[in-house]
């Protein structure tokens, strides 16, 4: 009885892991969060630890770095390093003897999977006992983390939550899409690990990516590049082809475990296909699992400014037809990620939230990645800031040149001076509803005598600009006639669309004009296809008079050939004074959004973890001809697997499909159901959010 002896160990894990905040998280380690005590408990035989005798070592292991603590009996928790303390020592003369150590990690250590070792060292041997790994993540409740952020509800939604909504469309009608993050299924948290250990930073220098990722800058810029493919093996292969054989639509992806599966279960080839909602929801799951604050952002005309004059400059031919000359470009919205974290790189006025967008559009030191922009910085147009803020400004501001052109000669210009970064918008905290950021990023478009002029990124083009006081849109050349457009409702899949012209006679004397109305399908990321309806006429309008002309175009004329959860238009109008021959143009770009899926809970106030319940899925067919497709039900932490059918629906049929679902986790979770529709090829999509009452 006179030597200690190690029998096993226990690492608590439920008990750890409920303090740690990690609970629900699916790894085959022990997740803990840096800067916070854990537990681990040493069960042994033979007399009780004796401090005199022998001492108890931990040697804590990640990759090539590894750092020793010895156990001491007074050692208090420390947040600039590793600390180990005896707790208790438990005697029983009949049971197991036991002794719990408090291990401590220092808030900035780095994040990854660790291997944990204990040496007992007595007077005549050393023995090594071997406890297992731990997954170490970032830590936001801890005040001395540098993602640390301070309220308790904005933790709860940016780092727990796994349901989301992601804002697609076009400003004046905007698509709400459900996404389920899935940062709680099984094995997801391990696959995000695999992105820092597949990085080509980790494959050219494994310690010092193991040092640098202390740093949520330096794993926001990693994670960046690696959720697309196109330097390293990362998650996603973009495609805005419109053909995507040989993968799945982006359109029909509704949470990431699928993709980051897949990803993993291909021995990491890239997954077809993603696009910008795809690249920056992936990247919050990615990024929430590490413990980093993260949230999903929307900014509504979205400038690609390739010449870097802050001028997007847009081409029509006389009758209003979009023309696909120039490399500029305004996508009708683009998504990417905002992540919390602190910026001591820049200073202290830039800590906060940071641009970061994993879709593949431009190289930031040689990578296809982007940010952490500082979303100050971009405000106050610091463009001398790392990383990539002239970019991320360029994205929200910008004036619109729109122009008529005839065999390469200019006829007529208009300015539009606040279309770019129109809305910027995210999820509200807390509920289904959308907060608009626009002011985060940006000020109205007035003088602002006290900001730094913008410098453009562009070695060989150094002109400055300033925010000019004039009006929102200017007309050039021709004061004469004005035109607007105005959409009569929001449009919808299987409905007429309804549209007014304007027209105003700014003189005292009749004119005679012409006016031609043109409509054209477009991808969101850029200009549009060939004209798809068109109407022309000859209008006389009396002196100072203002006319209004009505035109609608059928579901027939607009009917989609690949299947979208949103088609766009692009709608222009010319109008032509017959004599002077000047011509003034007015164009509005917006969304056809699909009906919506209903899905309804039938004891939705008493929704309760572990008990059977049933949803059912309500939809009325608007079309007036039968159509066919499969629907898919899912929700992360309701349902283990997806639950799908067949299903054809005659014209104005109404259907109720019931599913039962078993709820294993509590809180807030999301059902959400998709109708991928063959004709026409449409993705319908619906949602209910549930809160779970634990049982």
């Amino acid at each position: 009885m006179d030597e200690f002896k190690v029998k096993n160990f226990d690492l608590q894990k439920v008990q750890n892991q409920t303090r740690h905040k990690t609970d629900g998280l699916s790894s085959s380690t022990l997740v803990l969060r840096r800067g916070q005590a854990f537990t681990v408990t040493i069960n042994y035989d033979g007399r009780p630890f004796n401090p005199l005798k022998e001492k108890l070592i931990f040697q804590i292991v990640l990759g090539p770095l590894s750092v020793e603590v010895p156990v001491s009996r007074f050692a208090q928790p420390s947040l600039t390093q590793w600390t180990a303390a005896l707790e208790r020592s438990v005697l029983n003369p009949t049971g197991p003897r036991a002794l719990s150590v408090s291990l401590s990690s220092p808030a900035s250590a780095s994040i990854g999977v660790y291997t944990l070792q204990m040496r007992v060292e007595a007077h005549l041997n050393v023995k090594t006992h071997s406890l297992g790994q731990f997954t170490l993540l970032c830590n936001p409740w801890c005040q001395a983390d540098s993602v640390f952020l301070e309220s308790e509800d904005l933790r709860t939604e940016y780092v727990k939550s796994d349901i989301g909504l992601l804002f697609k469309g076009s400003p004046g009608n905007i698509v709400s899409r459900p996404w389920s993050f899935d940062q709680y299924e099984k094995g997801i948290l391990d696959i995000c690990m695999k992105l820092l250990q597949l990085s080509p930073q980790h494959q050219a220098d494994m310690g010092k990516d193991l040092q640098n990722r202390s740093n949520p800058v330096y794993i926001g810029r990693v994670i960046s590049a690696m959720v697309n493919s196109n330097d390293d093996k990362g998650v996603l292969m973009g495609n805005w082809s419109g053909d995507y054989s040989g993968g799945v639509n982006p359109s029909k992806w509704s949470g990431s475990a699928d993709i980051l599966r897949m990803w993993a279960e291909t021995q990491f080839r890239p997954v077809k296909y993603g696009q910008c909602w795809v690249f920056a929801a992936v990247m919050c799951t990615v990024m929430r699992a590490l413990g980093i604050p993260t949230r999903v952002i929307t900014n509504f005309n979205s400038a690609h400014d390739t010449n870097r004059n802050m001028v997007i400059e847009e081409y029509y031919n006389e009758t209003g037809e979009k023309l696909s000359i120039g490399g500029d470009s305004i996508w009708n919205f683009h998504v990417w990620v905002e992540s919390w974290m602190k910026r001591p790189d820049l200073g202290r006025r830039y800590d906060g939230w940071q641009v970061l967008d994993a879709t593949p559009q431009e190289k930031s030191a040689g990578i296809f990645r982007c940010g952490p922009a500082a979303v100050k910085a971009v405000y106050e147009q610091k463009v001398d800031a790392q990383y990539d803020v002239p970019f991320v400004y360029a994205e929200v501001n910008g004036d619109v040149h729109m122009i008529i052109v005839r065999d390469g000669k200019v006829l007529s210009k208009t300015v539009d001076k606040r279309r770019v970064g129109a809305l910027i918008s995210t999820k509200h905290p807390g509920s289904m509803r959308m907060q608009d950021v626009t002011s985060e990023y940006k000020t109205e478009n007035v003088e602002l005598p006290s900001r730094t002029p913008f410098l453009a990124p562009s070695a060989a083009d150094t002109r400055r600009y300033r925010l000019q006081p004039e009006a929102a849109v200017e007309r050039e050349d021709f004061k004469g006639v004005a035109v607007s457009l105005q959409l009569l409702k929001a449009p919808v899949v299987g409905e007429n669309i309804s549209f007014n012209v304007t027209i105003t006679n700014n003189e005292a004397a009749p004119k005679q004009l012409k006016k031609h109305v043109n409509a054209q399908n477009k991808e969101y990321n850029r200009n549009p296809t060939g004209t798809f309806w068109e109407a022309h006429d000859d209008v006389k309008i009396g002196p100072n008079e203002t006319v209004t002309i009505h035109h609608e175009i059928s579901f027939k004329e607009y009917m989609l050939k690949e299947a979208a959860e949103d088609s766009l238009v692009n709608l222009a109008v010319v109008i032509e004074d017959v004599k002077s021959q000047e011509r003034v143009l007015a164009s509005e770009e917006f969304s056809i959004r699909t009906p919506s899926l209903d899905i309804q809970i039938q004891n939705e106030l008493s929704v309760i973890n572990n008990t059977p319940q049933l949803a059912t899925v309500i939809f009325t067919n608007p079309f007036n001809v039968a159509v066919s497709g499969e629907l898919t039900v899912s929700g992360s932490g309701l349902l283990e697997e997806k639950a799908q059918m067949r299903l054809t629906i005659q014209p104005r049929e109404t259907i109720k499909k019931p599913t039962s679902f078993t709820p294993r986790m509590a809180g807030a979770k999301m059902l959400s159901a998709s109708l991928v529709l063959e004709n026409p090829p449409t993705v319908l999509h619906g949602f209910k959010t549930i809160n779970v009452q634990a049982s």
